[in-house]
């Protein structure tokens, strides 16, 4: 995998604001852009004001007119055992950064139970709006649907594809037939004190769908649908959605197994 370092000092040094923005921008990333935004602080080595030096260097690069939104996922918590995801208090389980965002004056969380995103920037509102109304984590008019309808990127800080939730928003929109396994019963707590019902489809978690996301790479940068580049010891991946979708919805419709680590044959290299 062809890995570009963006970093002043070749990554050896602190992380700073300027690594961060001039990174970004060396990968493609403009103003106006709407990202998903998948991290690991601790990816990066040293970071000059940790997570929130991340979040602002985000919020520049795409300024006013863009959106940034992070997962603020609470799959792990949420479930049929403790049914209750709060929008206020609920804390999401995918990472500091996200956690920090969630929390930002001005952001704004969707009300799915398991699946919720953080969004801040230009139609942060229309973004989120809904998602708790679909039974699956990833319907087309969710979130995800909506990045790759507006055209947007999923931008990978410090993480492989394994962190990827839009690929299995492809998997939903393809009707793979292993998806889901069970339906639970899932209540949101809003801002303002309702209690919303929520019928969830769950991921299967059965070990024979275990995903190998990784394995798409070599095939996503020989279309150029990703890039890659490094920022301190982070490697940083953009991916165009609207692209990824055209090519891995239509795969998996004739291949539903392309995305398992016990595929039936290897995924295509371009």
């Amino acid at each position: 995998m062809e890995v570009t370092d963006f970093s002043s000092d070749g990554g050896h040094s602190v992380v700073t604001m300027t690594d961060l923005v001039e990174g970004l921008s060396a990968l493609g990333l403009k103003r106006g852009d709407k990202l998903l935004v998948h991290s690991s602080l601790s990816a990066f080595g040293n970071v000059d004001g940790g997570e929130h030096t991340v979040i602002d260097a985000l919020l520049r690069s795409v300024g006013n007119e863009g959106l940034v939104a992070v997962p603020t996922h609470t799959w792990g918590t949420v479930g049929g055992r403790q049914p209750v995801f709060h929008v206020d208090l609920s804390p999401s389980i995918v990472g500091r950064i996200t956690e920090t965002f969630r929390r930002r004056p001005g952001a704004v969380r969707s009300l799915h139970p398991t699946h919720s995103v953080a969004v801040m920037g230009d139609g942060a509102e229309a973004f989120v709006k809904g998602h708790e109304r679909w039974s699956t984590p990833c319907a087309m008019e969710s979130p995800y649907g909506r990045l790759v309808q507006q055209h947007g990127y999923v931008l990978m800080l410090g993480v492989t594809l394994e962190s990827c939730t839009l690929i299995h928003g492809f998997e939903e929109w393809a009707c793979v037939p292993w998806l889901f396994d069970r339906t639970e019963r899932l209540y949101t707590v809003t801002e303002d004190g309702r209690v919303l019902t929520v019928m969830s489809r769950r991921h299967t978690s059965d070990p024979n769908c275990d995903r190998d996301f990784e394995a798409l790479e070599p095939l996503l940068q020989s279309r150029g649908i990703m890039r890659v580049g490094r920022i301190g010891n982070a490697t940083i991946r953009l991916l165009d959605a609207h692209k990824m979708a055209d090519l891995l919805v239509g795969l998996l419709r004739d291949r539903p197994d392309l995305v398992l680590a016990q595929r039936s044959e290897p995924v295509p290299q371009e």
